[in-house]
């Protein structure tokens, strides 16, 4: 069995990239810069969604089942408090995410981890989206 042999590279031969040429490569996994800004919007997009529902709380604090459901069959109700559920499991799942790759350094473990991390935010939003739906079209 042969094996071809490739030649080593010389210690005169330059790599000429540009910095844009570096940015653009994004780290190893070629996708830290798209995570980061996802963490940066999703937390833009909490803070008044959060603000939304702190008012929504507080103005129905204390009132009964039928009328905290009937407001939140409003469209708009609904709609906020999805985009809030969305918003703020995909926020919690990168903010995991990005704990698990920092302080998990086996990589079975670190994929044992990100998987659970994942099929809890998955979990938690499904069952968030099916409380507020159920609640938004009128069920019982």
């Amino acid at each position: 069995m042969s094996s071809t042999l490739r030649p080593t590279p010389s210690p005169t031969h330059a790599v000429i990239r540009t910095p844009l040429a570096k940015v653009r490569g994004l780290g190893s996994a070629k996708e830290g810069t798209g995570h980061f800004w996802m963490q940066r919007v999703t937390a833009l997009a909490n803070v008044p969604l959060t603000l939304f529902l702190a008012g929504f709380v507080a103005r129905y604090a204390g009132a009964d089942h039928a009328t905290v459901k009937s407001a939140i069959q409003h469209p708009l109700v609904g709609i906020l408090l999805l985009l809030l559920v969305l918003s703020g499991v995909y926020h919690m799942r990168l903010g995991m995410q990005v704990i698990i790759e920092d302080y998990v350094h086996a990589e079975g473990s670190k994929l044992l981890w990100l998987t659970l991390n994942t099929f809890f935010a998955v979990a938690v939003g499904l069952t968030c989206t099916f409380a507020v739906l159920k609640l938004s079209f009128g069920a019982p």
